[in-house]
């Protein structure tokens, strides 16, 4: 397509399709939009992104001479949660179409969707820089701390800290200028939950009891280390605070498992299972939304940040909760047991 390096260039979410009626080609704006890679995108019909009703398909099937206005249309790719935008359809002079997408509120009178960067991305990036400082010195402690005590507790910890504090420090690196995702490497994931475990110990001491329930036979899977980490710490943090006594993790090979609409033939399923409060009723439809959460001093980015995640991965999150027994439950493909695409 002629047009499709100023189309990516876009801000603006757009997906074009041939005369078949398939994505030909979607820039990065509508992919990130859809939480899908945009590889991904190529192919599927453009019909079949349309989550809720029909305007989209009786427009592609009927002759469109001008554009089109679509008001509110559900979009999402197939499997996946909906997105809602007033929408552009428009013939191509070389045949197919072009959408172009207006990301909207899914309820009327809130735009999370929309809020979130508009209005939240200036605070975070001024947290940033305010947080660059205060990590240095922390680095610094740890690294003083390493040189004063030699045992192996001591040098342990100290490693810890010099850890999270790079992590932290990479995570405000990309709010402050953002990269493309890091090319996936292989990643084994209890090395990432002995991380995220160490973590809870520092942080719950003896108040909570941690089980391990580990396939020591898994093998690695594609995919960022700590961007894993960050994810799975979220889960296993929130249900410390949910009240938890017991939290264990679970890792078990899947065979032939479906993951939206894609059968992946060699899957992990992580389950983190705890025995707190479980996730108020209220909240069971829209828990995985930003800004969304169950406790006043919770900042409701942590789940939508694991969800995120996932999709990353080429995977899914999910939950069933019900006082004294919650499950988020984690789908990831692995490696060896596809053709090892990633988005």
């Amino acid at each position: 397509m002629a047009d499709a390096p100023t189309l990516d260039l876009l801000d603006t979410p757009v997906a074009w399709a041939g005369a078949d009626g398939r994505v030909a080609g979607a820039n990065p704006a509508f992919a990130r939009w859809l939480g899908v890679g945009a590889r991904r995108l190529a192919g599927v019909p453009l019909a079949s992104l349309e989550a809720d009703g029909d305007a989209l398909a009786r427009q592609l099937a009927g002759p469109v001479a001008d554009t089109v206005r679509l008001r509110r249309l559900a979009l999402a790719f197939p499997g996946g949660e909906p997105r809602f935008a007033d929408a552009a359809l428009s013939r191509r002079e070389a045949g197919g179409w072009l959408l172009e997408a207006h990301p909207v509120a899914e309820f009327p009178g809130e735009d999370p969707a929309l809020a979130l960067p508009a209005a939240l991305a200036a605070a975070l990036k001024g947290l940033a820089h305010e947080l660059r400082n205060p990590l240095a010195g922390l680095k610094g402690a740890a690294q003083l701390l390493a040189r004063r005590h030699e045992d192996a507790a001591s040098r342990e910890l100290t490693a810890l800290i010099e850890a999270e504090v790079g992590r932290l420090s990479a995570l405000l690196d990309r709010l402050l200028s953002p990269q493309p995702a890091r090319p996936p490497e292989p990643v084994n994931i209890h090395a990432v939950l002995e991380r995220v475990l160490r973590l809870a110990e520092s942080e719950a001491g003896w108040a909570v009891r941690l089980v391990r329930d580990y396939d020591p036979s898994l093998p690695e899977l594609a995919g960022d280390f700590d961007r894993l980490v960050q994810a799975l710490w979220n889960l296993v943090r929130n249900a410390i605070e949910a009240g938890a006594a017991t939290v264990t993790l679970r890792t078990r090979a899947e065979h032939g498992l479906r993951i939206g609409e894609e059968v992946v033939p060699l899957a992990l399923r992580l389950e983190i299972a705890d025995d707190g409060r479980g996730v108020p009723e209220e909240l069971a439809e829209r828990i995985f939304l930003p800004l969304v959460s169950g406790r006043a001093e919770g900042s409701g980015l942590g789940l939508a940040l694991a969800q995120q995640v996932a999709r990353e991965h080429r995977g899914s999150l999910a939950y069933r909760s019900r006082p004294g027994h919650t499950v988020f439950t984690l789908l990831l493909p692995l490696a060896g047991g596809d053709d090892g695409e990633q988005r």
